[in-house]
């Protein structure tokens, strides 16, 4: 009899020990895996929302194009990317001086031409001496360059800094900044004058304000 009492307390205590078991992994287990869960969620969350705010652009679209004003494109967007997110061009856009493929940095600003742009640059250079020509994408302009500024160095400066000397627009800038990418660093300031839209007269007024150091 009292091998039996002590093989029904063994069994007791053996159920007790399992019970207890399972209550303790369910109450800690599951609540230390959802905060696991729950962590590498906020983790994921926080990860994807870095991704996404350093894969976007903005940029400022004006001209001939269906709806004028700021637009958020993916990093690496193209001016046809623009157009599409302005609601495409208008039918008097000068598709002749729109360079579709052109990739947008974050903050620039794209000035779509028109026709009628085009004849009114004709009529001004008939009174002006100027061969600029009308870019697509061009860098909000920064100041005036006053005196007593510290030169511009043309093999570093962005297309900002180039815009502040005086007769140099958005276009030539950008002419410049090319030049330097697919023929290196200039190697005198007078190398300019081998960019289309800078002639002796307009190298006169912003030769003693450049560098190539």
């Amino acid at each position: 009899m009292n091998y039996l009492s002590n093989i029904k307390k063994y069994i007791l205590i053996a159920i007790m020990v399992v019970a207890t078991a399972i209550i303790g992994y369910y109450v800690y287990g599951k609540n230390s895996k959802n905060e696991e869960y729950i962590a590498n969620e906020e983790m994921i969350a926080n990860e994807d929302k870095t991704t996404d705010d350093k894969s976007k652009i903005v940029v400022h679209i004006t001209g001939a194009v269906q709806k004028e004003g700021i637009v958020t494109l993916d990093e690496n967007s193209r001016v046809a990317d623009a157009i599409d997110a302005a609601g495409g061009l208008k039918e008097d856009a000068d598709m002749s001086r729109i360079n579709l493929a052109y990739i947008l940095e974050d903050g620039v600003k794209i000035v779509i031409p028109s026709v009628n742009d085009k004849d009114e640059e004709n009529n001004e250079k008939n009174s002006v001496e100027t061969t600029e020509d009308v870019e697509v994408v061009e860098t909000i302009p920064g100041s005036s360059l006053k005196s007593g500024t510290e030169m511009i160095n043309i093999n570093k400066a962005s297309q900002t800094e180039l815009e502040e000397l005086p007769g140099i627009g958005p276009s030539i800038a950008l002419k410049i900044i090319n030049y330097r990418n697919e023929n290196g660093k200039f190697t005198t300031i007078e190398d300019l004058k081998k960019i289309s839209g800078i002639g002796d007269n307009k190298f006169e007024n912003i030769k003693n304000l450049i560098c190539v150091k």
